[in-house]
């Protein structure tokens, strides 16, 4: 609601990302930036103190709420609670050309939170692409229940602490 009264409908964002076996299907989160058509020209990133991010956009992107929508993906079998986060598929394809071993990240089902996301702040660049891989080949390779579990505390404590950005 407090979106909408920001900066008007709509108040989820919905954008095409890439699943397990490189498949497509679309996310959706709460808004938080600035609502406008794709533009060919536009940054990919979203940076630091960012003129597109909403205030309102800024507090849920703080405590991570943005991304509570979704668990609906998550029930519909798109993605999973943990496992590296889906990209965009306009990133997703561009990294795939100029980053060595990127599509192995699409061996695992994606997930909600990940090992990257608990361990790196949000990627603004190609070279912060590379970093976060690092860690999302590091969760795939050493996947086990407990490696789960202390990203699912980190996250919490992600949340309850306003650690995100």
């Amino acid at each position: 609601m407090f979106i909408w009264i920001e900066d008007g409908k709509p108040i989820f964002f919905r954008q095409e990302r890439v699943s397990r076996d490189s498949k497509r299907f679309i996310l959706f989160k709460f808004r938080t930036m600035r609502w406008r058509s794709d533009e060919a020209n536009e940054d990919i990133y979203t940076r630091k103190d960012d003129r597109r991010v909403t205030s309102v956009g800024r507090r849920l992107r703080k405590l991570r709420l943005d991304e509570l929508p979704q668990l609906w993906n998550a029930l519909k079998g798109d993605i999973s609670l943990i496992g590296p986060r889906p990209e965009w598929s306009k990133c997703a394809e561009r990294y795939e050309q100029t980053i060595p071993f990127y599509h192995f990240r699409h061996l695992v089902k994606p997930g909600i939170t990940g090992w990257a996301q608990v361990n790196y702040p949000y990627g603004e660049s190609d070279e912060d692409a590379v970093e976060k891989l690092k860690y999302d080949l590091y969760y795939i390779r050493h996947y086990s229940l407990k490696l789960d579990a202390m990203i699912v505390l980190k996250t919490v404590y992600t949340m309850f602490f306003g650690k995100g950005r």
